[in-house]
């Protein structure tokens, strides 16, 4: 797969350098540094540098259409539900991060739902979904979705044959009584190769800060890669509906994933920039008698840094 040792161990760098550049993108932002103080603008066209900087560049200017579309969603009352799905390691978690990053938890959040318990198993399959979709001026991001029964349940056995089928039956009368309940859907699938994911979970198992990512279920996932493919490609023909269809990204290049990605999200909407009030900051009372208390010793922090 691989035509030598030191390509490996380049990718392996290159995705220990991506991970740095997480941290870096909140430095950058939250601090006001300028993007050409931290990266060399006479780079040559095409150079790594000049590749980051324009990626960081266009993020944040991305992410601040995401606050104006933000503002949007809570004066209109409109109600949005995007889903991500896709392969392990496709990238998924890096576009919900990013979308949420500048965003109010408030108004938009993550709904990442755990393996049903014994009691949920019981339940109409959609229940424990409906209770996570939002009200009105609220965005709610799936990080896997009800369509974990046409994925991982129907490939690794967790559910049964008239279950899998009554979900195909199912599911697009659930998302069109969404639709009509004016909740907009949002799909998107994350597509990678069988080489990238290859990849992206060596670099996991050789990064102490990622290897809790990889669960048995993510290595299982590698062994039985075509049932997978197979699987998907079934849900895509069968769930694609008019009301809310199914958009791929390609996301072998996280960082073009994540921007093609906002970018399509915030054109799904017709959102426009809402007129803020000026915000004036009030004066702080004092009252004569007022003194402040001394801070305990014993209750201190010791600074060590």
């Amino acid at each position: 797969m691989f035509s030598t040792q030191d390509t490996l161990v380049q990718r392996i760098h290159r995705e220990l350098l991506d991970h740095n550049d997480e941290e870096l993108e909140l430095e950058l932002s939250e601090d006001g540094h300028d993007l050409n103080a931290l990266f060399d603008e006479h780079a040559p066209d095409g150079s790594e540098k000049e590749i980051r900087r324009l990626y960081f560049s266009e993020l944040f200017r991305l992410q601040g259409e995401l606050v104006k579309l933000q503002s949007w969603v809570v004066k209109t009352g409109h109600k949005v539900v995007i889903l991500f799905e896709g392969r392990d390691a496709a990238g998924k978690g890096g576009v919900i991060k990013r979308i949420t990053q500048r965003l109010n938890p408030r108004v938009c959040r993550v709904a990442a739902l755990p393996a049903p318990n014994d009691r949920e198993r019981t339940q109409w399959y959609f229940q424990r979904y409906v209770s996570h979709l939002p009200a009105a001026g609220e965005i709610v991001l799936f990080d896997r979705s009800w369509y974990n029964r046409a994925g991982v349940e129907q490939v690794m056995g967790f559910c049964t044959d008239d279950q899998y089928e009554e979900f195909f039956r199912t599911v697009p009368e659930f998302e069109r009584m969404l639709a009509r309940s004016g909740i907009q859907l949002i799909k998107y699938w994350f597509s990678i190769s069988d080489q990238e994911q290859h990849l992206r979970f060596l670099s996991r198992i050789h990064d102490p800060l990622k290897q809790w990512k990889l669960s048995p279920m993510d290595l299982e996932s590698r062994r039985r890669w075509e049932a997978y493919t197979k699987a998907k490609e079934i849900m895509l023909e069968r769930t694609h509906i008019s009301e809310a269809p199914w958009w791929v990204v390609h996301a072998d290049d996280k960082k073009k994933a994540r921007l093609n990605c906002i970018h399509h999200l915030l054109g799904q909407m017709p959102y426009e920039e809402v007129e803020l009030p000026t915000i004036e900051l009030p004066q702080r009372v004092r009252q004569e008698d007022y003194s402040r208390s001394p801070t305990p010793p014993e209750l201190i922090v010791p600074q060590l840094y």
